[in-house]
């Protein structure tokens, strides 16, 4: 699966719940009603962060935050509050999940099912809030073990 290049994200969880987590296992699934999903493994925080808010959101990254990808998936980071200090953030309108500044485009979803999968859980969620920066800018990338900027092709 290292030859298959994914986007890359930063899944949040608000309230008492407070929690993120750099992911590339998310994509689209509907859009109409728009809903997305996001596959977690069952020893990850984020997966009965999850689980217990009911909701997450979804900052999908440009690639001048490569330090922050780097960063959420880092499991020597702090947990809870502390992993968000010097994080430049807003609560979702929607849900109160951190949506991270920079980012190309940010979601909010309500989780409406859940699904396991050998030692992941597939999540899916509808998203109630979306928005994108209007400062363009290019995805950052994951592919063969490492972070790849993908640059957008001339209109």
């Amino acid at each position: 699966m290292s030859q298959f290049a994914t986007g890359v994200v930063v899944l949040t969880v608000g309230g008492a719940h407070l929690h993120g987590m750099t992911a590339n296992a998310f994509t689209s699934v509907s859009l109409d009603p728009p809903s997305v999903l996001c596959c977690i493994a069952h020893s990850a925080v984020m997966h009965d962060a999850i689980s217990g808010a009911g909701a997450f959101g979804v900052s999908i990254m440009d690639v001048e935050q490569e330090g922050l990808a780097r960063f959420f998936a880092d499991k020597k980071r702090p947990l809870g509050p502390a992993q968000f200090e010097g994080v430049d953030w807003v609560p979702g309108p929607a849900t109160g999940s951190p949506l991270l500044a920079g980012a190309l485009a940010w979601l909010e979803c309500e989780l409406s099912e859940g699904y396991g999968s050998g030692d992941h859980s597939v999540f899916i969620g509808g998203v109630v809030s979306a928005s994108r920066s209007e400062k363009g800018g290019d995805g950052l990338l994951y592919f063969d073990g490492g972070y790849h900027r993908l640059a957008r092709a001339p209109r």
